[in-house]
């Protein structure tokens, strides 16, 4: 596995989330081995193929599933030993499970606003207006095309405030003017640093439109 460091954190600036010693495979496939990386604040890529490993990464990163071995450490927190408290400073849904049939976007995200200390309303709003969404918050979150739930996803992504934010594929499904209005996003989020303890980590095939990346990891 070729893991390509486009830049280090600056100087005098822990990164937000350290991963030392990962190993982690399937029967027959190892797909991580002593796997080590520094994800500092801002937007950070991790790129690879079909079967490369991005989703299995971020759902390691997330604290979905557990390593066979290894240690993550976000702000501080270790995930082996805090495990709870670890998650509770991430954000992230695999864009590809099921919703529950009662469910509405409106009642998903009042729940997700809750549990984010940072969560924006202002930008939630932004992002809802950006990705037009606002007349579909109240139908079945089940009933919405794919590209409507991954907008929904992700424009709760971006207004969570997660001190680790992690979205995959994020441009999969989507139509011309919401692709642009992400990038515009992603760009935004990255030049101003509103929140500086805070790490995107976006996985995808390429750099999408090559936006200012922190940091790069080619898997």
């Amino acid at each position: 596995m070729d893991i390509v460091m486009s830049s280090k954190p600056a100087s005098g600036h822990a990164p937000v989330l350290q991963v030392r010693g990962l190993h982690f495979g399937f029967a027959g496939q190892h797909l991580f081995t002593d796997w080590e990386a520094d994800f500092p604040a801002g937007l950070s890529l991790v790129a690879g193929g079909d079967g490369a490993g991005k989703t299995s990464l971020l759902r390691l990163l997330a604290g979905d599933c557990a390593p066979q071995a290894g240690r993550m450490i976000l702000l501080g927190v270790d995930a082996t030993v805090q495990g709870n408290d670890y998650r509770a400073q991430v954000f992230w849904r695999d864009p590809r499970a099921p919703w529950p049939e009662d469910l509405t976007p409106q009642a998903w995200v009042d729940d997700v606003a809750a549990r984010y200390a940072r969560w924006s309303d202002e930008d939630w709003r932004s992002h809802v207006a950006g990705f037009s969404l606002a007349q579909h918050l109240h139908k079945p979150v089940y009933q919405l095309s794919s590209g409507s739930q991954r907008k929904l996803l992700l424009a709760a992504a971006l207004a969570s405030g997660a001190a680790l934010t992690l979205l995959d594929e994020p441009v999969a499904a989507l139509d011309k003017a919401s692709i642009t209005y992400l990038l515009q996003a992603l760009e935004r989020e990255a030049r101003t640093l509103r929140l500086p303890q805070r790490a995107v980590i976006v996985a995808h095939y390429d750099e999408l439109g090559g936006l200012p990346w922190r940091h790069k990891i080619q898997l």
